[in-house]
Order: C-alpha cells, then sequence, then structure tokens
C-alpha cells in the first residue's frame, strides 16, 4: 500500500498527458507524465526526484513580477475551483490586481493533442496602468520509468533554446523516450542553463505586458510532449495555432458532453468527478504509437501503477467510460480483445498485454462476454461480435472457462481471486456467479454449433443455491468459496463480493439468501477499510445508507482511493482510476436501475 501524498494536489490532463501534481498553495506544476508503449510504462517528467511530496524545485512555476518586485501569487490567499469538474483553476488576488489561473490539457474535436496550456490572466482595479512580467520558470531536475516503482533515467539533464522562444527539456541519451517543449503565446525573454548536467536545470519563459487602468491582460504558456525534441517542438507551434481561447472553449464542450446526472446535486459531483478521473487516468494513449491502452492508475501514488487484471479493465473502467463516450468504450473493447484476448484471465498484464504476473482469475475470461454483452444492450451495435478480434476472444474465453468445469458439477474453478489473492478454495462464488452470466452471452454470440455446446447458465445458477448455501432454513448464508468436499470460507473477497451477484443476474436482489448473507457482510470500518466493498454496498440491502456515507467521505480529493478510513478518507493507494470508473458506473446504476436517493 503506498501512502497518501501530504499536499491536497489539484490534478488534470488528457488522454496523452497526466498532470497529477499541481501545488494549491502557488499554482505550480511538480511533475507530469505520458504513457510510452515501447517502454511498457509511464515515463514521468519532474522538477525534483521526491516531486509526489512536493519536496524541491517545481518543473514549472508561475511567477508574477509587477513593477519589477516579485509577488506571491497566494500571499493573501488562493482559491481554486474545478471547471468543467476537470479544469483547475485559481483566483487570487495582489493588491489592486486580481490574479486569474487555468491549467488545462486540451480535448476534443480538433483539439486534443500531446500538450497542455497555462494561461494567467490580471485584471486591473487601480486607477493607473501596471506593468507586469507573468513568467514560467522552472527546473528540470528528473525523469522517470515508472511501471509500478519509479526508476530514474541514468543520463545527463538537457534544457536547450529550440526555434520560436520554446525551451526544450530532454535526457542525453539518444534515443530518448520523452521530450518536453514550452513556449508563450507571445514575444518572450528566455532564460536557459545550456549544457547538459545531472543537477537540476533551471529555465524561465518572462513576457512582459502592460494592464491598463480598469483593464485586463491576457497570456498563455504551451507545453507539449514528444517521443523527441522536433515532435514536441512541433506541437507547441499547433497549439500557438490554433489559440488558447479555442482550445479550452473546445475542451469545455467536450467535457460537458461527458457529464452524467443523477437528479442529485451532490451525487453528481461525485459521479462526474470519478468519471472524468477514470475516463482520464486509466485510459491513455501510448506517445509513441497513439494508441489506447488501460491501465489500473496513471497517478504517481498508487502502487498497482501502469499494470492492469482484464477485470478491472472491463468491469470496472470500461462501463464508465461508455456512459460518457460510447465510441471509446467501442475502441477501448476491441483494444482490450487485442492485446489480452490471447490469453483471458492468465493474471496482471503491462498494459500492452505483456503478462507481468501469472495467475488464473475465473472472472478475467468472463469480463470479456460481460463487457460484451453490456455494450451491445447499452449501444444497440451488435455488429461489435462480428469483429474477428472481438469473435476470436469470446471463443477463447468461452475454451478457457470450460477448461476449469468440475468433472461433476457445474462449477468452475480459479486460482485467484479478482482481488488477486490466492482462492481459499478452488470454485468461489462471485467467479461463478459471473461465469453463469457469460455462458449466457456465449450462448447468444457464438455460431450456432458452438452455442449448442455452451452449458446451460441456469444449472450454473442452480448449482450455487445448491453447493454454496451453508447452514439451512432460517440461519442458511452463502460461502464465499467452497472445495465440494465440505471445505467452506465465509470471507468476502473485496474485489469478489457476493453483494455483486444481482448484477450478474445469479440472484435477485430481493431473494432472501442473498439479503441475509448481504446483512452478514456488513463491514466494520477501520482506519483501513477497502473502498471497493462499500462501493458493493450501495447494491445490497443497505445502499441507502451506503449512498449518505459517499456523500460525506472526503475520498483522496474526492477520488475513489484502494483504502480509506471509517470516515471515507484516504489512507492508502490513492488516486485509484480503475476503482473511480466502478464507483461512477455504480452510483449511476444505484439511482437510475435501483432508485436510490440520498
Amino acid at each position: 500500500m503506498r501512502s497518501i501524498p501530504s499536499i491536497p494536489w489539484q490534478l488534470t490532463g488528457n488522454h496523452w498527458l497526466s498532470i497529477p501534481c499541481i501545488n494549491p498553495m502557488d499554482g505550480a506544476i511538480h511533475g507530469l507524465g505520458v504513457l510510452h508503449r515501447g517502454a511498457r510504462a509511464a515515463i514521468e517528467v519532474a522538477g525534483a526526484p521526491d516531486f509526489v511530496t512536493g519536496s524541491g524545485e517545481p518543473l514549472l512555476r508561475p511567477v508574477i513580477r509587477v513593477n519589477g518586485e516579485v509577488r506571491a501569487l497566494a500571499a493573501e490567499g488562493i482559491a481554486w475551483e474545478r471547471a468543467v469538474g476537470w479544469l483547475p483553476t485559481f483566483t487570487c488576488t495582489i493588491g489592486a490586481l486580481v490574479v486569474r489561473g487555468t491549467i488545462f490539457a486540451p480535448y476534443g474535436r480538433d483539439a486534443d493533442m500531446a500538450g497542455a496550456v497555462y494561461t494567467l490572466a490580471v485584471e486591473n482595479r487601480s486607477g493607473a496602468d501596471v506593468t507586469i512580467e507573468l513568467a514560467m520558470e522552472g527546473h528540470l531536475g528528473h525523469r522517470q520509468q515508472r511501471v509500478r516503482t519509479p526508476r530514474p533515467f541514468d543520463d545527463e539533464h538537457v534544457v536547450t533554446l529550440g526555434d520560436d522562444g520554446v525551451v526544450l527539456l530532454e535526457g542525453a541519451a539518444i534515443p530518448g523516450l520523452v521530450a518536453v517543449a514550452i513556449g508563450c503565446d507571445g514575444p518572450a525573454a528566455v532564460e536557459v542553463a545550456e549544457g547538459p548536467s545531472r543537477s537540476a536545470r533551471p529555465f524561465a519563459i518572462r513576457r512582459t505586458v502592460v494592464a491598463p487602468a480598469g483593464g485586463a491582460v491576457q497570456t498563455a504558456f504551451y507545453l507539449a510532449v514528444g517521443p523527441e525534441r522536433d515532435g514536441a517542438q512541433a506541437t507547441v507551434s499547433v497549439l500557438r495555432r490554433r489559440g488558447w481561447r479555442s482550445l479550452l472553449t473546445a475542451t469545455r464542450e467536450a467535457l460537458t458532453a461527458l457529464e452524467q446526472t443523477t437528479g442529485n446535486e451532490g451525487i453528481d459531483r461525485l459521479l462526474n468527478r470519478n468519471l472524468l478521473f477514470a475516463y482520464f487516468y486509466a485510459v491513455g494513449r501510448g506517445l509513441d504509437d497513439a494508441h489506447y491502452y488501460l491501465v489500473r492508475s496513471r497517478a504517481p501514488w498508487h502502487e498497482m501503477g501502469c499494470t492492469v487484471r482484464d477485470w478491472e479493465a472491463l468491469m470496472w473502467t470500461l462501463p464508465a467510460v461508455q456512459l460518457a463516450d460510447s465510441g471509446l468504450a467501442r475502441e477501448l473493447l476491441v483494444r482490450s480483445c487485442e492485446l489480452h484476448g490471447y490469453a483471458p484471465g492468465q493474471g496482471v498484464h503491462y498494459f500492452d498485454g505483456t503478462l507481468f504476473q501469472p495467475g488464473f482469475c475465473l472472472e478475467g475470461p468472463a469480463a470479456f462476454a460481460i463487457a460484451t454483452d453490456r455494450y451491445i444492450r447499452d449501444t444497440g451495435d451488435d455488429q461489435i461480435v462480428e469483429d474477428p478480434v472481438v469473435a476470436d476472444t469470446l471463443y477463447l474465453s468461452h475454451d478457457d472457462i470450460v477448461a476449469r468445469r468440475d468433472e461433476r458439477v457445474p462449477l468452475y474453478s480459479t486460482e485467484v481471486t479478482a482481488s488477486g489473492a490466492t482462492a481459499p478454495f478452488p470454485f468461489t462464488l462471485h467467479g461463478n456467479a459471473a461465469v453463469g452470466q457469460a455462458l449466457d452471452v456465449f450462448r447468444r454470440t457464438l455460431d450456432e454449433e458452438a452455442a449448442a455446446a455452451v452449458e446451460d447458465p441456469a444449472a450454473v445458477r442452480a448449482a450455487l443455491r445448491r453447493h454454496f448455501a451453508v447452514e439451512r432454513g432460517e440461519k442458511a448464508r452463502l460461502a464465499s468459496a467452497v472445495d465440494l468436499a465440505g471445505g467452506a470460507s465465509l470471507d468476502d473477497d473485496a474485489a469478489g463480493s457476493l453483494l455483486w451477484l444481482p448484477l450478474y443476474e445469479a440472484m435477485d436482489r430481493d431473494d432472501s439468501l442473498f439479503r441475509r448473507t448481504a446483512r452478514a457482510v456488513r463491514p466494520e470500518l477501520t482506519d483501513r477499510s477497502a473502498l471497493l466493498l462499500q462501493v458493493a454496498r450501495l447494491l445490497g440491502p443497505e445502499g441507502q445508507e451506503v449512498l449518505g456515507w459517499f456523500r460525506r467521505a472526503p475520498l483522496d480529493g474526492g477520488i475513489a482511493s484502494e483504502f480509506v478510513d471509517a470516515e471515507g478518507r484516504a489512507v492508502g493507494n490513492g488516486g485509484d482510476a480503475a476503482m473511480a470508473g466502478l464507483l461512477a458506473h455504480t452510483l449511476w446504476f444505484a439511482s437510475h436501475a435501483l432508485g436510490l436517493r440520498d
């Protein structure tokens, strides 16, 4: 478990670029990240090695000089808000000046590119003109590759001056993996410490403007990333040509189109905050190949990093993306089949599909069928099963499930649970419930001959009641795992909780056996509890109470964290993007399908 940063970072980004470490005290950006297919990892560029804690110099810091004197941005306080739920925006005052800043990564039609914009606007409320220098000062002090744990690059840092006043940040080694280019939207003075060095390399871009009495001035700084310096610099040129105003307008319109509503303002804020975080931090585009990839989280303070399980990608992230953007959901479903469908459920993967940690999980192959069926039901696009990659994955998934069938009973075994823990007994309730729904899908989507050989899902669901019920009569409840020889476990797995059974049509939510078992699963929230079980409880008989708990829970700045305390405050593995997707979709489902209202 990785600790929560002490600084309550502001964050934003798009599918190309993550900007997770914006200091709320002064608006400084301490680090940024991209996904790199060739490295199978996130590549992160920062001002200092310990950038996640806010230690050391930032990568970029806005600096304002009024009549030649440096003025602290937050000396008189600074207020933040998130425009459209995703764009960090601050307001502060410096005497008679009001300063507003916005950080955004362009997104939307004709705006989606590997870059970001930092705008500064100054309103002069005095009766005299004021000469102001708006600057971005920074240090290139750290570059690292991170799958789960960071590994610093061992070559020297290089800061150079490119064409048109663009500052270029990169490593000395050739070929490099990532370069950063930074420029201004108007004439500016540029300072760089030329030459390679292992120590932090400072740089600055300064623009001098005059704010007229009672008027305002604005400027923007453009930041772009590329696999090498020429591409990064070319992207800065495109950002300049399109202009920050049109980019911001396009981004706001695109983000507004992603918003969902439940009719409750408080729940809507929580839902959309997590939906957008999942949309951009559980999904990314490779800087070197432009393809989409699914990861657990791009936030550098989550220990699972850029690895992913099939179940998390298809059943946590994809449903949230599908709520907001069915076109991207289709692309991600096909992409998952391309990368992971060759060995569904075989373990944890690097984001490019390479196996990271073996361990067969029964839910994995079932997830491909369930996700495909959910996509068809939500969009009406049943042609997706005609895609050769999807079709092949469904057949392989069915084959892998059949290979795990018990010789006597229509139940299926697993090696690990959905959370990756060793299964206490071979047959898990959650895994077989997911298989039951997958079999339903196989009977509708495989060819006629293959479909005829698919196990009857009703037989699997009947076997669940027969073999997982412990005790009898009014005290009967469901075990979470059994060995079909008398052994049973009642310990509920957070990722594979029996509370999800109604979602897979394994049991009705009002079924007395289900409700009795669900009540027994009520956790005692401690100083380190799994948030996932609280999400699952939204579907149980105490869903209304749990919904109120989520309304009050601070989480990780409002974003899902794997571990929380009794009040819902993040205590470990914050910024859990895949779980944020699960939370967003479950909140939507609880409101629209179950009718929960807080």
